[in-house]
């Protein structure tokens, strides 16, 4: 019964395998730009080092791969092209989270050095209080 609920792996062809790998291995390198135009259904990997190109067109399955010497577009399975772009969001949420964080600690850090501030501030405010408190009851000259 559970078998037949069990969805099956996906099977690519040699060269949807070939594409994938090429597609996971541009998103593995930190230098490769990701943008998206997801109204537009377009997303648009970018890595200027490697001089390679790759725009995937959700609404009409295409995969355009274009290097320095040439660009290749073709349609390809709808579940093949989900797939890919399942792995473009996901690398695009991971570094989204990256950044997320790391404004988040620069946030706190500069939250934590004013509050550091303040405190500094309150207590020499509150030395020099003391200190006037001090001297104008010394001046004072007591009547009996």
């Amino acid at each position: 019964m559970f078998n037949l609920l069990r969805r099956k792996p996906r099977v690519y062809t040699k060269i949807e395998n070939h594409i994938f790998g090429i597609i996971t291995e541009l998103l593995k390198l930190s230098n490769t730009d990701i943008n998206c135009d997801e109204l537009g259904g377009k997303y648009y990997l970018s890595n200027e080092e490697q001089h390679f190109k790759v725009t995937v067109l959700s609404n009409d399955y295409v995969i355009r791969l274009t290097n320095t010497h040439d660009s290749v577009a073709e349609k390809y399975d709808k579940l093949f092209v989900e797939d890919v772009l399942k792995a473009i969001k996901e690398e695009k949420h991971r570094r989204m989270e990256v950044v997320y964080d790391s404004i988040n600690n620069s946030i706190e850090k500069m939250a934590e050095r004013l509050h550091n501030t303040l405190i500094e501030t309150n207590e020499l405010e509150t030395q020099k209080v003391r200190r006037l408190e001090t001297k104008h009851t010394k001046t004072k000259k007591v009547n009996y």
